[in-house]
């Protein structure tokens, strides 16, 4: 389909100069949808989007004529231009077109344009006014309008799942293809991303995330392109990868970014909020623990139940408050202080229970037992939080 070239008074060209919004459209081998679609974002981009914009067609080693049409898009309409790099990789091109970007807010959208262009505007909008650092669109958001395959759909929840697991991730919808970031921030953030490829926007995303910048996730309308080049198999494996490499990245340390005056100050100390959602997490474990002890006790020990009770909470502990206590940076540390608390609070509660078994106590001392042990260990974590955990992240 050719690209319309009759423009009204309204559907004036873009004007020249910096602007504000950076679309770049990522390809490799699309000679056969990329006038189309360059022309339908365009039009749309001339007709309805109210700041200066500029489409930037991000080239990756096409060997199908894609760059050449490209050039030839970007000689003929104001407003598109394009970036080439020899070699394949959606990360590889995203971060040139990005880094060659003079706008205040870069975003990108995928060729096929599967993502509704009606949630561009409410994308940016949060950039450009400063509220947020990075927004994302999300077809796993309630009022998401999604038409696609149930493979697709059930790799994607399943991916994304993991990530909200081992990470502690807020992110709902890694993957994507529909995101923004502000330029002021995006700098720091490119030099700390190692992947060229499919994983580099969940890297990206993962880091901004452990560094506290503020992420502004929105539902999108999205319908599965059928013609899609995407290997799903294959880039769920890469990707699987690549998660495991951020997990012993942050384990180690060594996922700290300085952002020098670019991202938000914190408001102030938030260690009220965080006590009550540490107390709410403490209640359900305290009770879980319980019922695991009272259910043990009889047929493998008041010191075993205990020991099995402490230990089957562990995990879910540690994982809800470095999710909703914690927050971003530093899950090395974090987890080692909840391994610490766990450890100590199985050799204290042990010896209280053997203490109170030696001196003939039933039920009633061993529960008054667990109780003062379980409270020094919470309040151990608690301090642990506060002075090694926030403390050093900031």
């Amino acid at each position: 389909m050719p690209i319309s070239t009759d423009e009204s008074p309204r559907d004036a060209a873009p004007e020249a100069g910096t602007p504000t919004v950076d679309i770049v459209v990522p390809v490799h081998n699309e000679a056969k949808v990329l006038e189309r679609n360059i022309g339908r974002l365009r039009d749309y981009l001339v007709a309805q989007f109210p700041v200066s914009w500029r489409i930037t067609i991000a080239d990756s080693g096409s060997d199908d004529g894609t760059g050449e049409l490209a050039a030839e898009l970007a000689a003929r309409l104001p407003g598109v231009d394009v970036v080439r790099v020899d070699r394949a990789g959606r990360g590889r091109a995203l971060r040139a077109a990005w880094q060659a970007s003079d706008a205040t807010v870069v975003a990108y959208t995928d060729v096929d344009l599967s993502t509704d262009l009606s949630a561009l505007l409410p994308l940016v909008a949060p950039l450009i006014s400063g509220h947020s650092d990075i927004a994302i669109g999300s077809r796993l958001l309630p009022g998401a309008e999604v038409a696609r395959g149930p493979k697709r759909e059930l790799i994607s929840r399943l991916y994304n799942l993991m990530l909200r697991v081992v990470f502690a991730s807020r992110v709902r919808d890694a993957q994507c293809g529909f995101k923004a970031v502000r330029a002021d921030v995006l700098g720091p953030l490119l030099d700390a991303v190692t992947d060229q490829a499919w994983f580099f926007d969940t890297e990206l995303l993962l880091l901004a995330e452990h560094n506290g910048l503020r992420i502004h996730e929105l539902p999108v309308d999205w319908v599965d392109d059928s013609d899609s080049r995407v290997r799903v198999v294959p880039t769920a494996v890469q990707d699987l990868r690549g998660a495991t490499r951020m997990a012993w990245r942050f384990v180690t340390g060594r996922g700290r970014i300085e952002f020098a005056d670019a991202r938000r100050g914190r408001l102030g100390d938030d260690f009220g909020r965080r006590v009550v959602r540490f107390g709410i997490i403490g209640l359900v474990s305290t009770a879980v623990s319980l019922a695991i002890f009272l259910a043990l006790r009889d047929s493998v020990g008041a010191i075993g139940a205990n020991a099995i009770a402490v230990t089957a909470t562990f995990l879910g502990n540690t994982w809800a408050n470095r999710h909703f206590v914690v927050g971003g940076g530093l899950p090395g540390r974090h987890w080692r202080a909840a391994l610490a608390v766990w450890l100590g609070a199985l050799a204290v509660t042990s010896a209280a229970l053997a203490l109170a078994d030696a001196v003939g106590g039933g039920l009633t001392l061993q529960l008054v037992a667990l109780a003062v042990t379980w409270t020094a260990a919470t309040v151990a974590r608690l301090a642990l939080i506060r002075t090694w955990v926030l403390r050093a992240a900031g």
